[in-house]
């Protein structure tokens, strides 16, 4: 796969260190989860937020060292929003498996899933498929107007 001259290793290392941020704030969103904290401080520590989050500093990244286009995009925002819905994942399965009653196992966020399967295939398939679309949307926008900066007001690194 090469995307506008660039391949998926290309990707992958540009956006390693938004992956390092959204799996700390899964394993303080745990943490914090594990240790009965306060549901207002639970609201503000998201998974989803940490990836919408990310969406966006991944394409201020690729604004700055001119990696690519509209379609690096896409990329980039799926494979963030795969990392963030493989960590939910997790925190399912793990909620399932030890009995814990945790915001993961709530119905309220769990859709139209009556077990922790249904949750798990409705995250890694609506989960992906609308945090992408999201993703791209958002980042093409942000990108757009990050290229409307008059040249002399965008900094530049070479990489």
């Amino acid at each position: 796969m090469n995307i506008n001259g660039h391949g998926l290793r290309d990707h992958v290392n540009l956006i390693v260190p938004l992956w390092v941020l959204i799996a700390a704030v899964w394993v303080l969103r745990m943490i914090l989860e594990m240790a009965d904290a306060p549901h207002g401080l639970l609201r503000i520590v998201s998974v989803t937020g940490a990836t919408a989050f990310s969406v966006l500093i991944g394409v201020m990244l690729m604004h700055v060292r001119r990696f690519g286009s509209y379609a690096n995009v896409v990329i980039i925002s799926f494979l963030l929003s795969a990392w963030g819905q493989f960590l939910i994942c997790i925190a399912i399965a793990f909620t399932a498996l030890t009995g814990r009653e945790t915001i993961y196992a709530q119905m309220r966020f769990a859709g139209h899933a009556h077990t922790a399967a249904q949750h798990i295939a409705g995250q890694l398939t609506f989960g992906i498929g609308s945090g992408t679309i999201m993703g791209t949307l958002m980042g093409c926008f942000f990108l757009w107007m990050l290229r409307r900066l008059p040249a002399d007001a965008a900094p530049s690194v070479k990489s």
